[in-house]
């Protein structure tokens, strides 16, 4: 009887045992999801302060155009292009290049993509410049000139940029080195010939014109 009580009393310990080991991972889950619902709230707020922050060190630019718009001028055009370049050039601007150069110099690397289109000012065209004798037909145009020469911003970057230990940098660096490129590009078109190529392609093309109207020649005239 003594066996029997004895294992009785021992069964009921691991049954006491299990139980109690059980309503304490009960409990130490309860446990864990009350802390996860009390803290959810200070995760949640801690990840908009870390948004609202991200966005005020790095905002995203607005752009409000001012519902005012105010036209100059209008006016007819009658320009014949004939040529485009594309000119790449690049560009080192500074300033404060001396012994202190390392505390207050700025310098920076500017690649500048251009486009310079050149071609002739139709609307410059006198009636005496152009007459017909026979079949042939003789024409005196102006003298060619370069439309366009700008920057295209989406292509042109700076590369790279230096400043000194104690500056922040000159402001208006980069606007300098982009009318630097701008003037460069214009430059290097220029003495390329593109004014030649641009008088030549309009030749060509009234010319062809010109014939294909019945005439039997063309011829341009130079002054």
């Amino acid at each position: 009887m003594d066996r029997r009580k004895g294992a009785v009393f021992i069964g009921a310990l691991l049954i006491l045992a299990i139980i109690g080991v059980g309503m304490i991972l009960v409990v130490k889950t309860m446990m864990e999801n009350t802390v996860k619902a009390a803290v959810q709230p200070f995760e949640q707020a801690n990840q908009t302060v870390q948004t609202k922050v991200a966005e005020f060190m790095n905002p995203t630019p607005t752009v409000i155009p001012d519902p005012v718009t105010i036209i100059q001028e209008v006016r007819s055009l009658a320009r014949l292009e004939t040529i485009q370049y594309s000119v790449e050039k690049v560009i080192t601007a500074e300033i404060g290049q001396n012994e202190l150069g390392f505390l207050f110099g700025d310098r920076l690397l500017f690649v500048g993509h251009g486009v310079v289109i050149g071609g002739i000012d139709l609307e410059k065209m006198m009636p005496e410049d152009l007459w017909i004798e026979g079949t042939i037909v003789y024409v005196r145009l102006p003298e060619p000139e370069v439309f366009i020469a700008a920057l295209d911003n989406e292509k042109s970057y700076v590369y790279d940029r230096e400043t000194g230990l104690l500056t922040k940098g000159d402001v208006n660096l980069e606007k300098t080195a982009r009318e630097a490129a701008e003037n460069e590009i214009l430059k290097a078109a220029v003495d390329d010939g593109i004014l030649d190529l641009a008088r030549q392609n309009a030749e060509n093309y009234l010319g062809r014109l010109l014939r294909g109207l019945g005439f039997g020649d063309v011829v341009f005239v130079k002054e």
